[in-house]
């Protein structure tokens, strides 16, 4: 697998350097008071739009609390989010819907505007080591209503950051927290660096993905502490692109501590392929899941070169999940193979390696489908100790085991089943 197009992302975003001249548009100069009381929109606005007028500059708040409606950022523009400084979401559920109205009868995401957003743009970076605080606990409960009522149900609510089509991205140093919905989308992005940056929000707080990359190429995410409900970062590829093969491509996790969370996971939408994506010296502690795949027929795409190596897990809940059906993988036995269509998952080059993991729950599954079988899975160095039953293996072929070392509490370490599985013999 190549991996040069990543690395020379983060190289070159890294060096990207901060201008002595470049113009300071400070927001208090423009009216905002950072009192946590008085509405600062107007303001902080003014000083983005001035900022992407003049061509660029950094937008800057002090130390202070500023409580704002919904805000553009502008291209070649860093937002800096000084130290002592949160840029409070605010709490009217009114100023996120794009037409005024009641918000639990919207139909979807894209009813709402986002706290912060921007399309079209370059050059941008949120950075300092303030906060960005989204107040989502004013939107959980009835998300979490809904959810109880229908399993697996994502009431409609804004995100928090989303960043459309932006070349040059960085988001560095700040903290991001407590999202209504997701914590941080780029969509469509090409060259992003996300480093040093804490995301957080209660382990049971509904839908609060913290990164989700979506459509986009050359991500890094390096050195960031994730702490939330959902997907500590997910990696989307809902759509194709014209003149892609794969909609998100090179993408690189590494030296991350994964706490609360559903884990590293690749989907559920993945019907624009997903190509090339790298997890190394990542710690994952009380997760749901470790290392996952997930997707369904009617979203799947093809998902290949997936390598994931000097991986710590400790009591997550399944340290492997690679599987074709999702949310619920059927009985054994209870499924047969269905036409290949444009959407069928398929799974294929995948390489886990120096993996140490306890797991409260399984060991995990790599199952595909009978029609998609999992393509060629290299399992080396892994040690996993489960409280309950083995690694599962279903609708798999070329899947290699080296060194691999599976202790379940209950039932044999290995459940295969229609798969074509080496290395079995010398597994434990």
């Amino acid at each position: 697998m190549k991996t040069s197009l990543s690395v020379l992302s983060l190289i070159v975003l890294c060096v990207i350097p901060s201008r002595a001249d470049e113009m300071v548009f400070d927001v208090r100069e423009y009216g905002a008071k950072g009192d946590g009381i008085t509405v600062d929109t107007a303001a902080i606005q003014k000083a983005l739009d001035d900022c992407g007028k003049a061509g660029g500059g950094v937008v800057r708040l002090k130390a202070g609390n500023y409580y704002c409606q919904p805000i553009t950022i502008r291209t070649k523009t860093t937002l800096l989010i000084e130290e002592g400084a949160t840029l409070l979401a605010s709490t009217n559920f009114s100023d996120f819907l794009k037409v005024p109205g009641d918000w639990l009868k919207a139909t979807s995401g894209g009813d709402f505007n986002p706290f912060i957003s921007g399309k079209d743009l370059e050059n941008v970076t949120i950075a300092g080591k303030g906060t960005i605080e989204g107040n989502g606990a004013v939107w959980w409960e009835e998300a979490e209503k809904a959810r109880q009522k229908v399993s697996g149900f994502t009431l409609p609510r804004p995100n928090l950051i989303v960043l459309t089509r932006v070349k040059n991205l960085i988001v560095r140093d700040v903290t991001i927290q407590n999202s209504p919905k997701f914590h941080l989308v780029p969509t469509e992005c090409d060259d992003v660096l996300i480093t040093n940056v804490t995301f957080l929000a209660p382990e049971r707080a509904p839908n609060t993905d913290a990164i989700d990359p979506s459509v986009s190429r050359r991500v890094t995410i390096t050195k960031c502490l994730i702490d939330v409900g959902d997907d500590n970062v997910a990696v989307k590829s809902g759509k194709r692109l014209d003149g892609r093969e794969f909609a998100v491509e090179d993408l690189t996790v590494t030296d991350c501590t994964f706490k609360h969370g559903h884990g590293m996971s690749i989907g559920s939408e993945t019907v624009g392929g997903v190509k090339n994506v790298i997890v190394r010296n990542c710690t994952f502690e009380n997760t749901d899941n470790g290392i996952r795949i997930k997707s369904d027929r009617k979203r799947g795409g093809t998902v290949e070169n997936l390598v994931c190596e000097n991986i710590t897990m400790k009591n997550v809940r399944g340290a492997i999940t690679i599987t074709s059906y999702y949310p619920k993988i059927p009985a054994l036995g209870t499924d047969t193979a269905q036409p290949v269509t444009d959407t069928t998952p398929h799974y294929k080059n995948i390489t886990i390696r120096n993996l140490a993991a306890t797991s409260t729950k399984n060991a995990g599954v790599i199952v595909g489908l009978p029609e998609s079988p999992v393509e060629n899975v290299l399992l080396e160095n892994v040690s996993i100790t489960a409280e309950q039953s083995g690694l599962e293996i279903r609708h798999a072929k070329g899947v290699t085991l080296k060194n691999v070392k599976v202790t379940p509490k209950k039932g044999e370490p290995f459940i295969v089943n229609d798969a074509q599985v080496s290395g079995l013999e010398t597994a434990k």
